[in-house]
């Protein structure tokens, strides 16, 4: 038992870091670092770097905000406040162990004013599915306008999806889809016969509940610009960073928008706050606009790791606010 939950802790906690630090080994061998100092103190506008970071802020503030409008139809009223450093919190316990954020924020919210831990995870759920059907409406729209640039970044970097989807056959599609449900047939059964299955059964419908709140939720119009608002304040957030660097300030919007694509989706890759995935996306975007290799590097190394520190210091803020704040009576 004690073997197992030393594997499991190496999994969730020690291959991350060892696949981001991998890919910025990679990147970053041979770069010549004793120069960051200059580039900070005497090549950078740091003044639109600060322009940027209350966008940071504003992302994660306007998540907790929706998040509270999700809760509400549930019955499940937390605190405005609580929210909001609920996803401070999870953005950087995130940077230790990757996705453990999304279950963490529901633990606040359940320690601080009693909503159901399921039924939290359950709008946690939904938030993600309408957060990938706007990233995918904005790779659609960027792609559309710069679709020779993607099919050479796709080139470049070996994610073409014919060579993907090459890998199987027909038959190898139709026996793995019989697998997959062959396997879920099996779990199905097997939950039945466990004495923890009514439990199971009662979780997963909370968790269901929580799925489908969106149908009830009381402002759409609120929603909606809370949404928009969401990703509208990241894109600012990384897009005024390009003014602060000679390199990226007369790139335009339509580049901008286009490595904020890229690195979105380059995040899904579970590593601390997308190291090593991001700065490999948006460093190749960046070079096929034009922008040397090693200008490129500097961007990207420096606008994350700001970036991350903001994570960093809103987490700690939030540590300290939650200390300070009262836990709701249970009725």
């Amino acid at each position: 038992m004690k073997t197992r939950k030393i594997a499991d802790n190496f999994t969730r906690i020690m291959l991350p870091l060892i696949l981001g630090g991998g890919i910025l080994y990679w990147m970053y061998r041979g770069f010549d670092f004793s120069k960051m100092m200059d580039v900070l103190l005497h090549q950078m506008n740091w003044t639109w770097m600060l322009l940027s970071l209350p966008f940071g802020i504003l992302a994660q503030a306007f998540r907790g905000w929706r998040w509270k409008q999700m809760l509400e139809p549930m019955n499940e009223h937390a605190r405005k406040t609580n929210c909001v450093n609920a996803v401070f919190l999870s953005y950087a316990l995130s940077l230790v162990i990757p996705r453990v954020g999304e279950f963490a924020r529901c633990g606040v919210l359940h320690r601080y004013d009693h909503v159901s831990f399921p039924k939290a995870l359950g709008t946690v759920v939904t938030e993600r599915v309408v957060d990938t059907i706007l990233v995918l409406l904005i790779t659609a729209i960027s792609f559309i306008m710069q679709i020779r640039v993607f099919g050479t970044f796709f080139s470049k970097t070996g994610t073409r999806i014919n060579d993907v989807l090459g890998m199987f056959s027909a038959t190898g599609w139709f026996i793995t889809g019989i697998c997959a449900l062959a396997v879920g047939v099996l779990l199905y059964f097997v939950l039945r016969q466990l004495t923890v299955y009514d439990k199971v059964r009662e979780t997963f419908k909370s968790i269901w509940q929580g799925i489908i709140s969106l149908r009830e939720v009381h402002n759409i119009p609120l929603f909606l610009f809370y949404s928009l608002a969401i990703w509208g304040s990241y894109f600012l957030h990384f897009y005024l960073t390009f003014f602060c660097f000679d390199a990226t300030s007369n790139l335009g919007i339509i580049c901008a928008l286009v490595c904020f694509v890229v690195g979105s989706v380059a995040v899904i890759v579970p590593t601390p706050n997308g190291a090593g995935s991001w700065h490999f996306a948006v460093k190749t975007m960046l070079l096929l606009y034009g922008v040397v290799e090693v200008r490129a590097l500097y961007f990207v190394l420096i606008v994350h790791t700001i970036q991350t520190l903001l994570v960093v210091f809103l987490g700690i803020y939030a540590w300290m606010s939650l200390n300070f704040t009262s836990r709701v009576a249970v009725q």
